[in-house]
C-alpha cells in the first residue's frame, strides 16, 4: 500500500464526544458512558443490563433542529461524526467546504447489523397493530446502507458512498476498500470508519446468545477519518493525525458445517502478517498493538494467540474495549481512534499482555470476528 494520511477525525464513544474528550477518558482510563442507567432503550425488563452509550447525546447540538424526528440512533451518530471529522480535518468550516469540495469526498463506514431499533420499531407496528400504520419515512432506516447514505445528503459527499459490512472486521476492512477508491481515482478523500448503535433488539440477541457473561459487556459509537494521499494533505497544510502503512484480511472456514460462531487463531495470525508485508514493516518494528479483545473467553485467547504467533509474545497488547464495550461495526474505528491517541502521547492503558511502551511510533490495529474472519491494520505516527 502507498502510505495514506489520517487527517480528521469525529469520534463518539462511551469515552464521550469529539477527539478531545477521547483523550481526556483514555488519559484517565475511564468510560464515562459505561456508568448511569441504561438510556439508547427501555431497560426496564433487564434490571441487570450493562452497556457502554454515548451519554448525553443530544445531535440537535450538532445539527439544528430540522429533519431529525425520523432518523435513527445509528444513522444521527454517524451524521455526527461526520460533521465533526469534516471539521477537524479542515474539509470544512461553518458547514461549507473550504478545500477539496463535495465532487472528490466519498464515504465508506461500516456497520455489523445495520438498524436493529428501525427493524424492531416497524415489525413491532406490522405484529401488534397493523402494516398499514407504519411510518414509510421511517422505512429506510431499516437498510443496512441507510446511515451512509443520510452522511452524504446531509455533508453534501458527491464521491463515492459504500458501506461495509462484515461483523467486527468491517470498520479496518473500510480502510482496504477507501485505499482502493483513492488509488483508482474515484475520491480524493474518503470518510472511513465505522458506526454500532445500542438498541434493545442487539441486547437481547447478544444475551440469548449468551456473549453477555463474564467481563463482557456491548457497547455503542461512531468513527469517521479523512483519508488522503499525503500529497493532497500537504498541499492544503491539513494536519496529519497518523499513517495508514498497510492492511490485511483474513477467513478461516468454521470446521465443521453446523458451527455458527468461530473463533480463529490462524485468520488473525494471517490477517496481522499480511498486515506487515502490505506495509513493509517487521514484527520488530511493531510498539503496541490495539486488539480487539473484549472480554468473552474463547474470542479474546484466539485474538492473543495469533496475535504472538505473527508478532511473538513480547509485543505489548492494548484491549480498548475494556472502555468502550463491545462495540461491534464500529470497533476497529474505534480501536483506531485509541492508536492515534497513544501515538499522540497520551499513556497506554487497558493492557491485556506486556508493559506500556514509552513512545508508540507504529501500531498494529486488530479485529477478530465471531465467523472466523480477522483484520489488521498498520498505523504509523506521523
Amino acid at each position: 500500500m502507498t502510505p495514506r494520511a489520517l487527517t480528521g477525525m469525529g469520534v463518539l464513544s462511551a469515552l464521550g464526544i469529539g477527539r478531545e474528550a477521547l483523550e481526556a477518558s483514555l488519559r484517565e482510563g475511564v468510560a464515562p458512558g459505561a456508568r448511569g442507567p441504561v438510556t439508547s432503550f427501555d431497560a426496564a425488563a433487564y434490571p441487570d443490563a450493562r452497556v457502554a452509550e454515548v451519554q448525553g447525546f443530544e445531535p440537535n447540538r450538532y445539527l439544528g433542529d430540522k429533519g431529525l424526528r425520523t432518523l435513527d440512533r445509528q444513522t444521527k451518530l454517524l451524521v455526527v461524526a461526520a460533521r465533526l471529522c469534516l471539521t477537524d480535518g479542515g474539509l470544512k468550516k461553518d458547514g461549507a467546504f473550504v478545500a477539496l469540495g463535495p465532487e472528490r469526498v466519498g464515504l465508506c463506514a461500516s456497520n455489523a447489523y445495520g438498524s436493529l431499533e428501525a427493524i424492531s420499531e416497524l415489525d413491532r407496528v406490522a405484529v401488534l397493530e397493523d402494516a398499514r400504520y407504519i411510518n414509510p419515512a421511517k422505512f429506510p432506516n431499516t437498510v443496512a446502507n441507510s446511515a451512509s447514505g443520510y452522511v452524504s445528503i446531509w455533508e453534501d459527499l458527491r464521491a463515492l458512498n459504500v458501506t461495509v459490512t462484515d461483523g467486527n472486521c468491517g470498520a479496518l476492512d473500510a480502510l482496504t476498500c477507501a485505499d482502493l477508491y483513492i488509488e483508482t481515482g474515484r475520491a480524493d478523500a474518503v470518510l472511513v470508519g465505522g458506526v454500532e448503535a445500542m438498541s434493545e433488539g442487539l441486547y437481547v440477541a447478544f444475551q440469548r446468545l449468551g456473549r453477555l457473561a463474564a467481563r463482557e459487556r456491548l457497547g455503542e459509537g461512531a468513527a469517521l477519518f479523512i483519508l488522503e494521499r499525503l500529497e493532497s494533505a500537504g498541499a492544503r497544510g491539513a494536519k496529519v493525525l497518523g499513517l495508514l502503512l498497510g492492511t490485511g484480511t483474513s477467513f478461516e472456514a468454521p470446521p465443521h458445517d453446523g458451527a455458527l460462531l468461530h473463533a480463529s487463531a490462524t485468520a488473525t495470525e494471517r490477517a496481522v502478517t499480511a498486515a506487515l508485508a502490505d506495509a513493509g514493516v517487521t514484527a520488530g518494528e511493531v510498539d503496541l498493538v490495539v486488539s480487539g479483545v473484549a472480554g468473552h473467553g474463547p474470542f479474546e485467547d484466539a485474538e492473543l494467540g495469533g496475535i504472538a504467533r505473527a508478532l511473538g509474545d513480547a509485543v505489548p497488547v492494548a484491549a480498548p474495549k475494556a472502555l468502550f464495550g463491545e462495540t461491534l461495526g464500529a470497533g476497529g474505528a474505534l480501536g483506531m481512534a485509541a492508536a492515534l491517541a497513544w501515538m499522540d502521547g497520551v499513556p497506554v492503558r487497558t493492557l491485556v499482555r506486556g508493559a506500556a511502551p514509552a513512545k508508540v511510533r507504529t501500531a498494529v490495529v486488530t479485529s477478530l470476528g465471531f465467523y472466523g474472519n480477522a483484520t489488521a491494520a498498520v498505523l504509523r505516527r506521523a
